[in-house]
């Protein structure tokens, strides 16, 4: 085959709508890996591997782009250094935290607010203006989130006795909001892969001093073992490299609002795997939350679709 005919076809929509389908698939695995493993490997041990491995897959490609754009990134290191905080340093070490208090399916609905929360900072910070029908969808969203922390119950909420890992994994989606503003705000001039390569190199050194005292004074660590490589090569190689690039790919080819639809399988392919794999099962307040997130996801996103919301990797 032709490179010419290679290139036709990794444009062709159905191919860009396969990738499509698998990001969410593996933005489900990471929950669901992250829940079944975080007894065998602590998870800053987990975050900090991840994009350990990560990054040495990347380095051989993105370390030419790194060197010619040098001085864009030295001028912008602060910028990229926020961006990579709040991205690759915060979002999956808190969500892998979550993973220690709950369940991977409250995980993956708490997570498929995203879209929500990079409105509301966008709402906040930036003076974004909002339509009646995508603030009717950011309430409905909320009341969703809400109705999953407080497990159906209100008695939860006034008396403080939700879950941590809940609340955790709302920090989570909170900091990727932040991160997602700050990217329009302080965009910076630099190829893809090379943004990328860059971002996972500043993220791991911000992980890095949490690691270790974690490492010295708390977890130990972990034994590396089958059982332990394993889920940190799947975190590494399918949420974390072919997801971004699926992703990419499918907004690239199939524009953004067809794009933004597909985010909204992550939390049905999190339940399926978690039934399947760690024998969680769906209660009346997970299809009810779940319900409430996915009309407020199609409000917000249907009344404010100028562009996909930018997703974790």
């Amino acid at each position: 085959m032709s490179s010419e005919s290679a290139g036709s076809l990794f444009k062709t929509p159905g191919l860009a709508y396969a990738g499509l389908v698998l990001t969410p698939l593996f933005w489900a695995g990471n929950a669901v890996v992250a829940r079944g493993t975080v007894e065998s490997i602590p998870p800053l041990s987990m975050a900090f591997w991840r994009w350990v491995i990560a990054l040495a897959i990347l380095l051989p490609f993105g370390l030419p782009g790194i060197w010619r754009h040098r001085q864009i990134i030295r001028q912008r290191l602060g910028s990229m250094l926020a961006l990579a905080t709040f991205s690759v340093g915060a979002f999956n070490s808190l969500l892998y935290l979550a993973a220690t208090s709950t369940t991977a399916t409250n995980i993956a609905l708490i997570n498929a607010t995203i879209p929500i929360f990079v409105a509301l900072m966008s709402w906040l910070l930036l003076g974004d203006r909002t339509r009646p029908l995508q603030a009717l969808g950011i309430a409905l969203a909320v009341f969703g989130i809400l109705t999953v922390v407080a497990r159906g119950e209100l008695a939860v909420l006034t008396g403080l006795q939700a879950q941590p890992g809940d609340l955790i994994m709302v920090a989570a989606v909170f900091s990727w909001g932040l991160f997602s503003v700050l990217l329009r705000r302080q965009a910076v001039p630099l190829p893809p892969l090379t943004f990328l390569t860059t971002q996972i190199l500043l993220g791991a050194l911000v992980i890095l001093p949490f690691y270790l005292t974690d490492l010295m004074l708390f977890s130990g660590g972990f034994h590396l073992t089958g059982k332990t490589a394993l889920p940190l090569l799947y975190f590494a190689v399918f949420p974390g490299i072919l997801a971004y690039a699926f992703w990419n790919h499918g907004v690239h080819t199939v524009g953004p609002p067809r794009a933004a639809i597909f985010m909204y399988l992550t939390p049905v392919f999190a339940s399926i795997l978690a039934g399947i794999f760690l024998n969680e099962s769906l209660g009346l307040f997970h299809v009810a939350g779940g319900l409430l997130i996915l009309a407020g996801l199609l409000l917000a996103t249907r009344a404010g679709r100028t562009a996909a919301p930018h997703k974790p990797g």
